[in-house]
């Protein structure tokens, strides 16, 4: 019965100097009052029961280490478990940077198969223009004095118009017929229409729609030179086909 007496004593005194120190002090964060109360009351009750007052005494700074102790666990916990979610937020950003990288690398992707079909598209049209080029030079129709019989040389020569006609269906041909400046303007104006007429029936049986052949007649009007001799009405009396893109007829005209 003593030894409880002297151990609630000791209690009483040991809770007024813990109440003491903690208004010295302002120590007035919750969890370290708690700690020290759990681990000091703890202590001297260890103490009391198995030392008596001395027991209590020292059981008293025992029990304050031990609630310490208690405490760290519960604040490392705690922060164990802000570092697991912290974790999982960097794997989730990391995991939404990952998309946006194959996202980023498909539009890359795209980017560059566009800028090749460009590439590509411009270049078809280059070759086609310079076979366009290509074809209208030289492309006359040339016929012997007087006439409009298309010669053999210059049938083949039409066909080859014929074929990339048909492979070219936006295509259209500006014909234009003359003749030398032998003769009257009269039948040389019927010359040049006569052999513009032949050409264009020539075209339409290989297969050209006649709404795509476009043409005029100048007769003598209009020499490529303006010296006259043999030679050069030789390259009078022709017809002159030029391959036209869309939208080109009217410049032409």
């Amino acid at each position: 019965m003593k030894k409880q007496l002297i151990a609630a004593t000791i209690i009483s005194t040991m809770m007024i100097i813990n109440v003491s120190w903690a208004n010295d002090n302002d120590i007035t964060e919750e969890r370290e009052h708690t700690e020290e109360l759990v681990g000091l009351s703890s202590g001297i009750l260890l103490g009391a029961v198995i030392g008596g007052p001395v027991g209590a005494i020292i059981g008293a700074f025992t029990g304050t280490f031990i609630g310490k102790s208690v405490g760290d666990e519960a604040e490392l916990s705690v922060q164990k478990q802000q570092l697991v979610q912290q974790e999982q937020k960097l794997t989730q950003t990391n995991e939404q940077l990952m998309a946006l990288s194959t996202k980023q690398q498909s539009l890359e992707q795209v980017s560059e198969k566009y800028y090749q079909l460009q590439s590509n598209l411009a270049e078809q049209k280059a070759n086609q223009q310079q076979t366009l080029n290509e074809l209208t030079i030289g492309m006359n129709v040339q016929f012997k004095t007087g006439s409009s019989h298309i010669e053999p040389l210059f049938e083949q020569q039409l066909d080859n118009v014929a074929y990339m006609m048909s492979l070219s269906p936006e295509l259209t041909i500006d014909l234009t017929g003359y003749a030398d400046r032998r003769g009257d303007n009269d039948f040389n104006q019927a010359l040049s229409e006569q052999r513009l007429a032949e050409v264009t029936q020539y075209l339409v049986i290989q297969g050209i729609a006649r709404e795509r052949l476009h043409g005029q007649a100048y007769g003598s009007t209009l020499p490529m030179h303006q010296e006259q001799n043999f030679e050069n009405d030789f390259f009078d009396r022709r017809v002159t086909l030029k391959l036209l893109a869309p939208g080109a007829e009217l410049a032409a005209n």
